[in-house]
Protein backbone atom coordinates (compact mmCIF):
# COMPACT_ATOMS: atom_id res chain seq x y z
CA UNK A 1 0.00 0.00 0.00
CA UNK A 2 1.38 3.76 -0.96
CA UNK A 3 1.54 6.08 1.52
CA UNK A 4 -2.11 7.72 1.73
CA UNK A 5 -2.42 11.08 -0.04
CA UNK A 6 -5.91 11.97 -0.43
CA UNK A 7 -8.72 11.58 2.16
CA UNK A 8 -10.20 8.76 -0.35
CA UNK A 9 -6.86 6.74 0.87
CA UNK A 10 -6.44 7.57 4.04
CA UNK A 11 -10.59 6.66 4.74
CA UNK A 12 -9.45 3.21 2.78
CA UNK A 13 -5.92 3.24 5.21
CA UNK A 14 -8.15 4.03 8.12
CA UNK A 15 -10.81 1.27 7.17
CA UNK A 16 -7.74 -1.64 7.98
CA UNK A 17 -9.06 -3.86 10.61
CA UNK A 18 -6.38 -4.81 12.73
CA UNK A 19 -8.03 -7.52 15.14
CA UNK A 20 -11.41 -7.98 16.28
CA UNK A 21 -12.55 -4.97 17.97
CA UNK A 22 -9.66 -2.53 16.58
CA UNK A 23 -8.93 -0.67 13.19
CA UNK A 24 -6.28 1.37 11.98
CA UNK A 25 -8.37 5.03 12.13
CA UNK A 26 -8.50 4.49 16.08
CA UNK A 27 -4.42 5.12 16.40
CA UNK A 28 -3.83 7.72 14.54
CA UNK A 29 -5.19 10.95 16.24
CA UNK A 30 -2.55 12.99 17.52
CA UNK A 31 -3.20 16.32 19.27
CA UNK A 32 0.19 17.44 18.05
CA UNK A 33 -0.81 16.45 14.40
CA UNK A 34 -4.23 18.22 15.07
CA UNK A 35 -3.20 21.27 16.58
CA UNK A 36 0.63 21.65 14.39
CA UNK A 37 -0.92 20.73 10.99
CA UNK A 38 1.62 17.84 11.06
CA UNK A 39 -0.08 14.67 8.73
CA UNK A 40 -0.15 11.66 11.49
CA UNK A 41 0.15 8.86 8.23
CA UNK A 42 2.39 6.48 8.32
CA UNK A 43 5.15 6.31 4.87
CA UNK A 44 5.41 2.94 5.07
CA UNK A 45 1.95 1.37 5.72
CA UNK A 46 2.04 -1.88 5.35
CA UNK A 47 4.67 -2.23 8.00
CA UNK A 48 2.94 0.19 10.04
CA UNK A 49 -0.44 -2.65 9.09
CA UNK A 50 1.25 -5.60 10.56
CA UNK A 51 2.81 -4.49 13.66
CA UNK A 52 -0.64 -3.06 14.35
CA UNK A 53 -1.97 -6.34 13.85
CA UNK A 54 0.58 -7.88 16.38
CA UNK A 55 0.00 -5.41 19.15
CA UNK A 56 -3.84 -5.66 18.70
CA UNK A 57 -4.01 -9.55 18.91
CA UNK A 58 -1.35 -10.20 21.14
CA UNK A 59 -2.00 -7.86 23.77
CA UNK A 60 -4.84 -5.31 23.23
CA UNK A 61 -7.43 -7.93 22.32
CA UNK A 62 -6.45 -9.99 25.37
CA UNK A 63 -6.16 -6.91 27.62
CA UNK A 64 -9.47 -5.79 26.77
CA UNK A 65 -11.03 -9.55 27.12
CA UNK A 66 -10.24 -9.70 30.55
CA UNK A 67 -10.88 -6.25 31.94
CA UNK A 68 -13.53 -4.99 29.68
CA UNK A 69 -13.46 -1.99 27.35
CA UNK A 70 -9.93 0.17 26.86
CA UNK A 71 -9.50 3.66 25.37
CA UNK A 72 -6.57 4.37 23.14
CA UNK A 73 -4.69 7.31 24.78
CA UNK A 74 -2.84 7.84 22.26
CA UNK A 75 -0.52 5.78 19.73
CA UNK A 76 0.93 5.75 15.82
CA UNK A 77 3.31 8.94 15.35
CA UNK A 78 4.67 9.93 11.93
CA UNK A 79 8.22 10.52 12.16
CA UNK A 80 7.44 14.52 11.65
CA UNK A 81 4.93 14.35 14.60
CA UNK A 82 7.01 12.82 16.64
CA UNK A 83 10.29 14.39 15.81
CA UNK A 84 8.41 18.38 16.22
CA UNK A 85 7.62 16.77 19.77
CA UNK A 86 10.64 15.64 20.52
CA UNK A 87 11.90 18.79 19.59
CA UNK A 88 9.37 21.35 21.94
CA UNK A 89 9.50 19.22 24.59
CA UNK A 90 5.69 17.54 24.48
CA UNK A 91 6.61 14.06 26.02
CA UNK A 92 8.03 12.71 22.69
CA UNK A 93 11.16 10.44 22.63
CA UNK A 94 13.80 11.08 20.32
CA UNK A 95 12.76 9.40 16.61
CA UNK A 96 15.30 6.94 17.15
CA UNK A 97 13.69 5.45 20.85
CA UNK A 98 10.66 5.18 19.19
CA UNK A 99 11.14 3.90 16.05
CA UNK A 100 9.26 -0.05 16.42
CA UNK A 101 7.49 2.00 19.26
CA UNK A 102 5.03 5.10 18.90
CA UNK A 103 6.78 4.95 15.14
CA UNK A 104 5.15 1.63 14.16
CA UNK A 105 6.51 2.25 10.42
CA UNK A 106 10.13 1.84 11.05
CA UNK A 107 12.27 -0.76 12.49
CA UNK A 108 14.42 0.14 15.52
CA UNK A 109 18.30 0.22 15.46
CA UNK A 110 18.36 -3.87 15.40
CA UNK A 111 15.74 -4.42 12.38
CA UNK A 112 12.66 -5.32 14.80
CA UNK A 113 9.17 -4.66 13.76
CA UNK A 114 7.51 -3.16 16.69
CA UNK A 115 4.33 -0.88 17.64
CA UNK A 116 2.95 0.72 21.46
CA UNK A 117 -0.05 2.00 22.51
CA UNK A 118 -0.91 4.93 25.30
CA UNK A 119 -3.91 2.86 27.13
CA UNK A 120 -6.56 3.14 29.76
CA UNK A 121 -8.07 0.43 30.86
CA UNK A 122 -11.68 1.82 32.18
CA UNK A 123 -12.60 -0.39 34.48
CA UNK A 124 -9.35 0.01 36.24
CA UNK A 125 -9.94 3.57 36.93
CA UNK A 126 -12.24 2.76 40.45
CA UNK A 127 -9.59 0.74 41.69
CA UNK A 128 -6.47 3.16 40.91
CA UNK A 129 -7.77 5.99 42.42
CA UNK A 130 -9.23 4.66 45.53
CA UNK A 131 -5.93 2.58 46.27
CA UNK A 132 -2.78 4.52 43.98
CA UNK A 133 -2.18 0.75 43.51
CA UNK A 134 -1.15 0.85 39.53
CA UNK A 135 0.86 -2.03 40.08
CA UNK A 136 -1.78 -4.20 40.11
CA UNK A 137 -2.51 -3.96 36.09
CA UNK A 138 1.36 -3.75 35.66
CA UNK A 139 1.72 -7.47 37.25
CA UNK A 140 -1.15 -8.64 35.50
CA UNK A 141 0.10 -7.77 31.95
CA UNK A 142 3.21 -8.99 33.20
CA UNK A 143 1.89 -12.59 33.93
CA UNK A 144 0.13 -12.84 31.14
CA UNK A 145 1.08 -11.16 27.89
CA UNK A 146 3.77 -10.98 25.41
CA UNK A 147 4.78 -7.53 25.92
CA UNK A 148 7.98 -5.77 25.29
CA UNK A 149 7.76 -2.59 27.78
CA UNK A 150 5.24 -0.95 29.27
CA UNK A 151 5.44 2.64 30.88
CA UNK A 152 2.46 4.19 33.87
CA UNK A 153 1.87 7.52 34.14
CA UNK A 154 -0.32 9.49 37.00
CA UNK A 155 -3.39 10.24 35.16
CA UNK A 156 -6.58 7.18 35.22
CA UNK A 157 -2.52 5.03 35.65
CA UNK A 158 -2.64 4.99 31.56
CA UNK A 159 0.28 2.95 30.69
CA UNK A 160 2.37 2.66 27.25
CA UNK A 161 2.34 -1.07 26.16
CA UNK A 162 4.52 -2.02 23.59
CA UNK A 163 4.91 -5.25 21.39
CA UNK A 164 8.26 -5.76 19.66
CA UNK A 165 9.69 -8.82 18.35
CA UNK A 166 12.19 -9.20 20.47
CA UNK A 167 11.03 -8.29 24.08
CA UNK A 168 12.99 -6.75 26.97
CA UNK A 169 10.12 -7.32 29.33
CA UNK A 170 10.51 -3.65 31.42
CA UNK A 171 8.08 -2.02 33.41
CA UNK A 172 8.97 1.44 34.43
CA UNK A 173 6.39 4.11 36.56
CA UNK A 174 6.37 8.19 36.44
CA UNK A 175 3.88 8.13 38.80
CA UNK A 176 5.04 9.38 42.68
CA UNK A 177 6.08 8.22 45.07
CA UNK A 178 6.94 5.22 43.48
CA UNK A 179 8.64 6.30 40.54
CA UNK A 180 11.49 4.33 38.29
CA UNK A 181 11.98 0.42 37.64
CA UNK A 182 9.03 -1.85 38.60
CA UNK A 183 11.27 -4.89 36.94
CA UNK A 184 13.54 -5.53 34.14
CA UNK A 185 15.57 -8.17 32.65
CA UNK A 186 18.04 -9.00 35.79
CA UNK A 187 15.80 -7.93 38.46
CA UNK A 188 15.10 -10.78 41.09
CA UNK A 189 11.32 -9.73 40.54
CA UNK A 190 11.30 -10.66 36.85
CA UNK A 191 10.72 -14.17 37.44
CA UNK A 192 7.70 -16.19 39.04
CA UNK A 193 4.14 -15.43 39.94
CA UNK A 194 2.94 -12.06 41.09
CA UNK A 195 -0.90 -12.99 41.67
CA UNK A 196 -1.11 -11.54 44.96
CA UNK A 197 -0.77 -8.08 43.44
CA UNK A 198 -3.56 -7.78 41.12
CA UNK A 199 -6.27 -10.34 43.28
CA UNK A 200 -8.24 -8.01 44.14
CA UNK A 201 -8.69 -5.87 40.63
CA UNK A 202 -9.57 -9.34 39.30
CA UNK A 203 -12.46 -9.71 41.96
CA UNK A 204 -13.89 -6.43 41.68
CA UNK A 205 -13.97 -6.93 37.78
CA UNK A 206 -15.67 -9.99 37.96
CA UNK A 207 -17.97 -8.71 40.47
CA UNK A 208 -19.08 -6.12 37.74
Amino acid sequence: MRKPQSVRSLETFGRVRLSKSFFMRDFLYSEISAVHSIPNIPDDPDLAIVAGIRLCEELLEPLQARFGRISIRSSYRSPAVNRFGNENKLNCGSNESNFAGHIWDRRDADGNMGATACVVVNSFIPYYQRTGHWEAMAWWVHDHLPYDDMEFFPHYAAFNLGWRETRKRGIYSFIPPRRGWLTKPGMENAAGDHSAEYAEILREVDAG
